[in-house]
């Protein structure tokens, strides 16, 4: 690699290594954290979060940068050398992490040797010669299965007509099924299209961030949570609770529409004594997460313990406004 080609790129990994802003300390008596459920009710800094994708000036290789909104116009940005997660990014490539502020309508961070700014949906970095690195824009990305229609045979459980194959469950007015939903019908080895979207919680952290989750025969948990921007650990979106990592994180940002298809193979018995565990495979996003997993244990306090028998499908309510749409379930046979 020539001379030049590499002072870009240590500039370019410098920007996303160093984004400093001088961030102020929280007022000691904090008022209550906002939680917004409505894509047209939100704050300010909404507009700024999401993922932005350029190329490296001169070489021609991806950069991906996931901004995350953290309340009250602060920010936490995650640089991907290579793309976005999914798109040129895997787990393990290089990463970069730093926190920012937002200042007169624009965010501006960087070193002696270079600069990089957040404005009108594009994300310029430039060396202390003023010579532009990169320019990002901001990118809007969608499930290729988003909007799947069920199959011929399919049980379709939810699709905004009513929430009767979820006794007591309730919808919100837009037609959307709300968390805490067990469905009447139970079923085996089947494949599961579920449509979720996470709350806007910018101010609050980790499981207290659009906490839900998806349990196959109410036994098995993949995790819903806002974890976009985040490691992708067993408790965050597309993990199995307690069991196994996402191979990438692939969490929209919340109030965005995500998909789950899960290809399910519940447990074996002979009689009462367990002779082959549950296995599973799940597509986030349209991008295989879990591969064939094999589940040697339920989760912890799932709703329906390990054993014979069919079980439901059950939408975890943890106390967050998660919605779900186009619930559908096909058995095999």
């Amino acid at each position: 690699m020539h001379v030049l080609t590499t002072r870009i790129r240590l500039a370019c990994q410098a920007a996303l290594v160093f984004m400093t802003f001088s961030a102020l300390p929280l007022a000691a008596a904090e008022p209550k954290k906002a939680t917004y459920d409505d894509p047209a009710k939100v704050d300010a800094d909404y507009a700024i979060q999401g993922e932005y994708q350029g190329t490296i000036e001169g070489e021609g290789q991806k950069l991906g940068i996931q901004v995350l909104a953290r309340g009250n116009g602060k920010f936490h940005a995650v640089g991907y050398i290579g793309g976005l997660p999914g798109d040129g990014w895997s787990k393990g490539d290089d990463k970069h992490e730093a926190d920012g502020e937002l200042k007169e309508g624009a965010v501006a961070f960087g070193t002696d040797d270079t600069t990089a700014t957040l404005k009108d949906g594009e994300i310029t970095i430039v060396d202390k010669e003023k010579n532009k690195v990169c320019a990002l824009k901001k990118v809007e990305r969608a499930s290729p299965t988003l909007g799947a229609k069920p199959p011929s045979g399919a049980v379709v459980l939810f699709d905004g007509s009513s929430a009767e194959a979820f006794p007591g469950a309730k919808m919100t007015t837009d037609k959307l099924l709300i968390q805490g939903a067990t469905s009447k019908q139970k079923f085996n080895d089947c494949t599961v299209h579920v449509e979720f979207r996470t709350p806007y919680m910018p101010a609050d952290d980790s499981q207290a961030r659009g906490n839900s989750g998806v349990y196959l025969q109410g036994r098995y948990e993949v995790q819903v949570l806002d974890s976009f921007g985040l490691e992708g650990k067993n408790n965050e979106c597309g993990g199995i609770y307690g069991i196994s990592d996402p191979s990438v994180n692939m969490c929209s940002a919340p109030l965005v529409w995500q998909t789950f298809d899960i290809d399910y193979t519940a447990a074996k018995y002979e009689v009462d004594k367990k002779v082959k565990n549950a296995r599973i495979t799940v597509k986030h996003n349209g991008v295989l997460i879990q591969d064939n997993l094999e589940m040697p244990n339920g989760t912890t306090a799932a709703p329906v313990p390990e054993g014979p028998g069919a079980g439901p499908l059950y939408l975890q309510d943890h106390g967050n406004p998660v919605r779900y749409r186009n619930v559908w379930v096909v058995e095999k046979k």
